[in-house]
């Protein structure tokens, strides 16, 4: 558990969490120390020393984006195993962007995690929810099995279909499976396998199998070996069927038939039998893994019992209708049986494929290999000195802005205090310069108000605008500021702007105008209030009215 709280609150998470157990050999350390650990006399980080101390590190309290970037990468280079380490890392913050981004496999946080820390990771958990993180694991698994069954089967279907098209069109002078016949052929191998192979359902025993290797080839020697048994059959099957066929069901020979001449049941049985292979065949590519048993969970998929069902139907129709559309003549009851039975053979020939140990065959190889440990590009290398700092680059960005927003209030309330306590025009030092005149004149007229009705005491009255803003819940002239300061350069321009000397009032004999009118509740709040209270016809309101 890598976080940024206290080494002792981290401890007893940890504790409650499984991370650490009474009696194991355990570390617990903060970023200090961690780096004190790992690094030489020079500051730099030492491998050898990263491999001495995360195998037993359990808990990393009070660490920086760097510590969290550092740990994940000196796992990933560790050689202290025989295979490399596959890391996966946690996270919500912008601070585990750069771990989130070097780590294997990222899981961020949906609903508390932020943008940062989204475009960092791998895989998003929409719920916050770790146990999710098991579904994750089960769902990658069975859509990286559904992808290698399509592919068994499509290649398988690929490899026959390719051989028996051009060799029979080179023997023959014409290609036992017409144009239109391979259009549904196609159909079948594309879509509705597809549909077939790719919904079957995640099962909890996809979670007791090993995971696959990161450099692990999609195609497997156990998928190639499937690929190439069931290929071998189907052809035998069908070049048979294409030379010595016409003998064994007793009909007329489909070779060397006129250009125009009518469809025979000669091609058609191969074009029958074709599409039946293919579609037990589709059964067997449901397991990869040299299962034996195919048909375990096979009514738990609706969709692939449909869609092989329909694909039978549709095949019935086609060769039983079709006819020089599809280039189908009908065939007879005993015909179909035969067809079904070579059908059905695929699923004994399954059987016997799985019987032959793939580790004797040494001649097959594997395809689809990933990039290698050591095949990395430039552009990844330089993406990797980059990542640790975008994170801090966007914290550093947002901190900015935040602080120069409180920084901005803190100098309006600062000016605007300084007015209240003064009375003079030096809060409204960024208004424009006819403005300034129109404050002298609200001066000289609370100058001449004190002093005319001083020692009067009136009821409270709001009907002012001035008497209304010395309400307490107005009053910020005791304002405390406590917001640090990040921008020195607006407070230099304030601070000078308030030094700058002011314009002489048009009333230099008025003393009110420097002792200033300080906007408080005490008992001079009376009679400035009944001041205030001016008649709405009086000149001063209209004074008021117009300021």
């Amino acid at each position: 558990m890598v976080t940024g709280d206290n080494i002792n609150m981290a401890r007893a998470i940890a504790a409650k969490c499984g991370i650490i157990q009474p009696g194991e050999d355990f570390l617990c350390l903060e970023g200090k120390e961690f780096n004190r650990r790992i690094r030489n006399e020079k500051g730099e980080i030492e491998q050898e020393r990263l491999d001495k101390v995360w195998p037993k590190l359990r808990v990393l309290a009070r660490s920086s984006p760097t510590d969290k970037h550092t740990l994940v990468k000196g796992i990933i280079d560790s050689t202290t195993g025989e295979q490399r380490q596959v890391v996966a890392v946690t996270g919500d913050g912008t601070n585990d962007g750069p771990a989130l981004k070097k780590a294997d496999v990222g899981f961020a946080m949906g609903i508390a995690g932020t943008d940062v820390a989204k475009e960092a990771s791998d895989i998003i958990l929409t719920d916050d929810n770790f146990t999710s993180i098991v579904k994750a694991v089960m769902w990658g698994r069975n859509v990286y099995d559904s992808i290698s069954k399509f592919l068994q089967f499509q290649l398988t279907v690929n490899v026959v279909a390719v051989i028996v098209a051009f060799t029979g069109a080179c023997i023959t002078q014409d290609s036992p499976l017409k144009a239109v016949q391979m259009l549904w052929v196609n159909l079948i191998m594309d879509t509705f396998a597809s549909l077939a192979l790719a919904t079957e359902p995640p099962t909890e025993s996809l979670l007791l199998r090993k995971p696959y290797g990161r450099d692990k080839p999609l195609i497997s020697r156990t998928m190639m070996k499937n690929i190439l048994g069931h290929a071998v059959y189907q052809l035998a099957i069908i070049f048979t069927l294409l030379f010595v066929g016409e003998l064994f069901f007793d009909i007329d020979s489909g070779r060397n038939a006129p250009l125009h001449s009518p469809p025979s049941e000669h091609y058609t049985i191969i074009f029958n039998t074709f599409v039946m292979m293919q579609l037990f065949n589709e059964i067997n590519a449901r397991k990869i893994h040299g299962e034996r048993n195919v048909f375990d969970g096979i009514f738990s998929n609706p969709i692939f019992c449909t869609i092989v069902l329909g694909t039978f139907g549709i095949q019935i129709v086609i060769v039983q209708f079709g006819g020089k559309p599809f280039t189908c003549s009908p065939l007879s009851t005993e015909q179909w049986l035969w067809c079904l039975f070579v059908g059905v053979g695929e699923l004994v020939w399954g059987q016997v494929i799985a019987t032959i140990p793939t580790s004797q065959l040494k001649c097959l190889k594997e395809a689809g290999h990933g990039p290698g440990k050591d095949e990395m590009t430039d552009e990844e290398l330089a993406g990797g000195e980059e990542e640790i700092d975008h994170a801090e680059r966007e914290l550093r960005r947002g901190q900015i802005l935040w602080f120069r927003g409180l920084n901005r209030i803190q100098t309006q309330m600062e000016v605007v205090s300084t007015f209240k306590r003064s009375g003079s025009v030096q809060g409204a030092v960024r208004r424009r310069s006819s403005v300034l005149s129109q404050l002298h004149d609200i001066r000289v007229v609370k100058a001449f108000r004190s002093s005319l009705y001083e020692g009067l005491e009136k009821p409270e009255s709001k009907t002012s605008i001035h008497n209304f803003m010395a309400t307490p819940e107005f009053l910020i002239n005791d304002y405390t500021h406590n917001i640090p300061l990040i921008d020195d350069t607006d407070v230099d321009e304030n601070e000078e702007r308030l030094r700058a000397p002011q314009p002489p009032s048009p009333n230099q004999n008025n003393n009110a105008i420097d002792s200033g009118i300080y906007l408080t509740t005490h008992v001079t709040k009376s009679a400035t209030s009944s001041v205030f209270s001016s008649s709405p016809g009086s000149p001063l309101h209209s004074v008021e009215t117009s300021l």
